[in-house]
C-alpha cells in the first residue's frame, strides 16, 4: 500500500525557466563582471573581478535558493561604494551567456589570465 509520499509528479517544475532564453544582462554603473575563485559557503564566495580586484562577494537571498554557483563561473556583482573589497552577486551567467559576453567584447577573451598566481605587476 503506497505511503503517500513520493510519486511521479512531486518534483516537477523545478527548472521551468532553465531552457527559455533570458535577455543577456550587461553590467551597469557600479557593477562588474567577475569569475568565481572559491566558494566560502554561507552564501559567500571569493571572486576575481575583471577590473583586477579580488572581492568577497555575498550571494543575495533570491539567488541563493535558486542558483547554484560553482568555481570559475562568470557572475555579475554589484560594487559597494563604501567597501571596495566586498560586492554582492547580482546574477550568474550560464555558459552560453558567458560566451556571448565574450563575443560582445564585454569579457576579456581569456578570463583566467589575470587569475593566475604569477602576476608580476602587483606590489607586495
Amino acid at each position: 500500500k503506497p505511503s503517500g509520499k513520493g510519486g511521479k509528479n512531486r518534483r516537477r517544475g523545478k527548472n521551468e525557466n532553465e531552457s527559455e532564453k533570458r535577455e543577456l544582462v550587461f553590467k551597469e554603473d557600479g557593477q562588474e563582471y567577475a569569475q568565481v575563485i572559491k566558494m566560502l559557503g554561507n552564501g559567500r564566495l571569493e571572486a576575481m573581478c575583471f577590473d583586477g580586484v579580488k572581492r568577497l562577494c555575498h550571494i543575495r537571498g533570491k539567488l541563493r535558493k535558486k542558483v547554484w554557483i560553482n568555481t570559475s563561473d562568470i557572475i555579475l556583482v554589484g560594487l559597494r561604494d563604501y567597501q571596495d573589497n566586498k560586492a554582492d552577486v547580482i546574477l550568474k551567467y550560464n555558459a552560453d551567456e558567458a560566451r556571448s559576453l565574450k563575443a560582445y567584447g564585454e569579457l576579456p577573451e581569456h578570463g583566467e589570465d589575470h587569475l593566475s598566481p604569477g602576476v608580476q605587476d602587483q606590489p607586495g
